[in-house]
């Protein structure tokens, strides 16, 4: 038997749960995952949240939970190449990935490189997709002064990063916890809250050429009132704004499987940071879940199934 994530009516954490189940059986195409950990993303507790959400993906309670996941190769279906039993891998299977085993098309499996933690992959696909989407969608280069709301956080701390490798100057959001972190990485750190256009601009006087959110709408009315280019601002959290605006809402849909491979690499690397700011059991998937809504998460959570 194996344990998934599930969820049969709609609220907020409370709502998920453990169910046991036959262990899945792959098909053509298809490689079996032992997961060993799965990153939780805002994204999971919203659809858990909204019926009209959940509808928008065809789906219905009850459902399985979560996107990212890495684990071990366990089984392969007929067709199968490039993968075999006790590789590791990971990847981005929605709905899917908070469990002991799930069921992967081939096709959207990387393997993990050499330095790259199990738990780090396993945290990787969303916040990776939409940070490298993000950083395109504002053409990011040089010349630029660059603000990336919410900067320590999952999406946010790959953007900056992403956006500080082009060579622009990256100013980033975070509470006082996180300000000499974001400074070790190169990103000129600014307290959110009241007062954030004073100190945005103390601390870039020539300005802002464009703006990447991963917060929501005082950023967006920020990029706004400075006047930055509409189109080179862009918005993972508050899309309806943006489009009232003119700005831009790309998000990880928009980036492709090479390029998060390719960004794998590098955290592999060591060339770009992606902290893990807990671990938890699948067990306390409700207390995770707390966890990160609660905020002030520095990088990815995480459930890991032993």
């Amino acid at each position: 038997m194996a344990r998934f994530v599930r969820f049969d009516r709609f609220g907020g954490p409370e709502v998920f749960h453990l169910v046991e189940g036959d262990i899945p059986v792959p098909g053509h195409n298809e490689v079996r995952v032992r997961v060993l950990a799965a990153g939780l993303n805002p994204v999971d507790h919203k659809l858990a949240a909204s019926p009209e959400s959940l509808a928008s993906f065809g789906r219905d309670v009850p459902s399985g939970n979560g996107n990212d996941f890495a684990g071990v190769v366990d089984g392969v279906g007929s067709g199968v190449q490039g993968f075999a039993t006790g590789d590791h891998v990971y990847g981005g299977h929605r709905f899917h990935a908070q469990a002991d085993f799930l069921i992967a098309p081939a096709g959207i499996l990387h393997h993990v490189p050499d330095g790259l933690t199990i738990e780090q992959a396993g945290a990787l696909d969303i916040a990776g997709r939409a940070a490298i989407a993000s950083v395109a969608a504002v053409g990011v280069q040089q010349p630029d002064t660059v603000l990336v709301s919410a900067a320590a956080g999952g999406v946010g701390v790959l953007a900056a990063q992403l956006a500080r490798r082009t060579g622009a100057v990256v100013l980033g959001t975070a509470g006082a916890a996180n300000q000499e972190f974001l400074r070790g990485l190169g990103i000129i750190p600014v307290q959110y809250g009241d007062g954030l256009r004073e100190r945005v601009l103390e601390a870039a006087p020539g300005g802002i050429t464009a703006v990447i959110d991963t917060h929501g709408r005082p950023t967006l009315e920020l990029a706004r009132d400075l006047g930055v280019a509409p189109e080179r601002v862009n918005t993972i959290a508050d899309r309806p704004f943006a489009a009232e605006h003119g700005f831009r809402g790309v998000g990880g849909q928009d980036a492709t499987l090479d390029e998060l491979a390719a960004l794998g690499e590098s955290i592999a690397r060591g060339e770009i940071v992606l902290p893990i700011d807990s671990v938890w059991p699948i067990e306390r998937v409700v207390d995770a879940y707390r966890h990160l809504i609660d905020g002030h998460v520095r990088g990815k959570v995480v459930l890991v199934t032993s």
